[in-house]
């Protein structure tokens, strides 16, 4: 979101700066001013966006919660659960592959939480995912989907696995 925002605010500056040098009487300092405006409005825009992407991160990261809250009887499986190399599908979303492991002794469902970061580490989407019905000894999958259009470098991880 950060690269797209920048690449808004740049263009908004630029095309002012390129409405300024019009015939309309104001000159350079009226350019300027429209310029230093806009960019205001602009910072603004980014700001509430920047603002909406943390509300709707956050409300996400609470419905996971509210999730695996929920499932009772839950081991720790992160151990047994491995991911695929991310990948973007044709709506722009990043996707990866969940492979969980069922090391006990009968059929088993897991809950898988998967977090979306950037390069930095920087928490980008979270979402849960479950496997169900896995057989005892056996490997079930399942695709973790991001809920929106995440740019640039993503990496993934288990953040939480339970058996139940």
């Amino acid at each position: 979101m950060t690269r797209g925002t920048a690449a808004v605010v740049l263009t908004a500056v630029l095309g002012a700066g390129a409405g300024g040098c019009s015939d309309d009487g104001g000159g350079v300092s009226g350019a300027a001013s429209k310029a230093a405006s806009v960019g205001a409005e602009v910072t603004a825009a980014a700001s509430s966006l920047a603002s909406q992407g943390a509300s709707a991160l956050a409300s996400a990261t609470a419905e996971v919660r509210r999730k695996l809250d929920s499932v009772k009887g839950g081991v720790d499986a992160r151990d047994d659960v491995k991911l695929g190399k991310p990948a973007t599908d044709g709506d722009g979303r990043t996707t990866v592959s969940v492979t969980a492991r069922n090391t006990a002794d009968g059929k088993k469902s897991f809950a898988v939480q998967v977090d979306f970061q950037d390069g930095d580490g920087t928490l980008l989407d979270t979402v849960l995912v479950t496997v169900r019905d896995v057989a005892a000894g056996g490997s079930g999958e399942a695709t973790a989907r991001s809920t929106h259009r995440l740019s640039g470098s993503v990496q993934v991880r288990v953040a939480t696995a339970l058996r139940y």
